[in-house]
């Protein structure tokens, strides 16, 4: 394994890169689609790609080309993948429809009572689409053979 350029650690290099596209991706998506450049959303969570599948197929996909997909490491890092892919697409999807069901309840309520619920809004952008953990998982897999030849 060749030593990486940011961290020494080329799979480390190249899953970093992976999660810093799908972040960019979404800054720059934001100010296409709304016009508005929205620094945060390269921290934060939920939206098209996922950055969680780029990141794990990125760091599986990259064991696998450095250590052979017969390894235990590839093993290792494969069920991690599935399991992260898993419940990005699954379990904060369904925490986010949650949250969107309760602010829609608090804001009827507040309608109601206006002085008793002015805390802050739940989060509803927690997880993912099918279709966000498919491109993500895209990226990552991609970004690993783009670099491909700077992990071996």
């Amino acid at each position: 394994m060749e030593k990486g350029i940011i961290f020494g650690n080329s799979i480390l290099d190249v899953v970093v890169v992976a999660w810093f596209v799908a972040q960019a991706y979404k800054v720059i998506s934001t100010l296409f689609v709304e016009k508005k450049l929205v620094l945060k959303r390269f921290v934060e969570t939920g939206g098209m790609p996922s950055s969680h599948s780029s990141t794990v197929s990125a760091l599986a996909t990259s064991v696998g080309l450095v250590y052979g997909l017969d390894s235990v490491l590839f093993a290792i890092t494969l069920i991690f993948a599935i399991i992260v892919i898993h419940d990005a697409a699954g379990i904060r999807q369904a925490a986010g429809n949650q949250a969107r069901v309760l602010n829609r309840l608090e804001a009827t309520l507040n309608k109601l009572f206006e002085e008793h619920f002015r805390d802050e809004r739940l989060k509803e952008l927690l997880g993912h689409t099918k279709i966000e953990v498919l491109a993500g998982t895209l990226l990552g897999i991609a970004i690993a053979f783009i670099f491909k030849f700077h992990l071996v």
